[in-house]
């Protein structure tokens, strides 16, 4: 089963009250299509969505520090205890260096070994790098296409396949995004091995979200 990813970012049509509105879209569809949707939030955004809907809503970025003297930082412990049960890390909006990323995901593991983490890369060779941090899922996005029409399934599906291959080694499942936003291009991921997208823009933006997210998870 392909697992759909909506990465709400920091749009406006997807914060506060609005952030809820899409969460129980996604929830409202998910159980409709019979399909796995998370919703990645804000941090902000994350208690009142997850006390709302329910089920799995990751946040969209954590950091290692741990509670106490860390102003400003967003800590594992109150994201859990926000309702969260994953993240993503290593967004090209937001990189980190691999050290960084192996002490959030070793922080994490030790607090719950349920907590899912995605780490993204955007090349393969960042990918290779990426495998060795352990994460749950890999995801792969080309920088370029982000938040395009173009999709990644289309424009090199080749890179795609050797993505795939790449996570496969290492029994992990690989997650494709960027300027997935047609039926064909979900279709086309699943087709060549991936197990989920990672959509931000097609359904955020969409003037009618959720048709938009029901058209999508028609493709699989």
């Amino acid at each position: 089963m392909l697992t759909f990813f909506i990465n709400f970012k920091t749009y406006s049509e997807a914060t506060g009250e609005k952030a809820l509105r899409l969460a129980k879209i996604c929830h409202r569809v998910a159980q409709d299509k019979n399909v796995k949707i998370i919703p990645l939030v804000q941090a902000v955004d994350l208690f009142r969505v997850g006390r709302a809907v329910g089920g799995s809503v990751w946040t969209q970025h954590v950091d290692w520090q741990k509670p106490g003297q860390a102003t400003g930082w967003v800590n594992l412990e109150a994201i859990m205890a926000s309702g969260a049960s994953g993240t993503l890390l290593n967004h090209s909006e937001h990189c980190l260096p691999p050290g960084t990323i192996k002490q959030v995901i070793k922080r994490a593991k030790d607090l719950d070994d349920n907590f899912r983490i995605m780490v993204c890369g955007g090349t393969l060779g960042q990918l290779k790098k990426l495998v060795f941090t352990k994460p749950d899922y890999l995801a792969y996005e080309i920088k370029e296409l982000i938040g395009g029409k173009d999709s990644i399934t289309k424009v090199s599906p080749g890179s795609v396949r050797k993505a795939i291959i790449i996570a496969k080694e290492k029994n992990i499942p690989l997650i494709v995004g960027a300027g997935v936003n047609s039926q064909e291009d979900v279709l086309l991921a699943k087709k060549m091995g991936a197990r989920g997208v990672l959509i931000s823009s097609a359904m955020v933006l969409a003037s009618n979200p959720e048709k938009k997210l029901r058209e999508l998870a028609s493709g699989i």
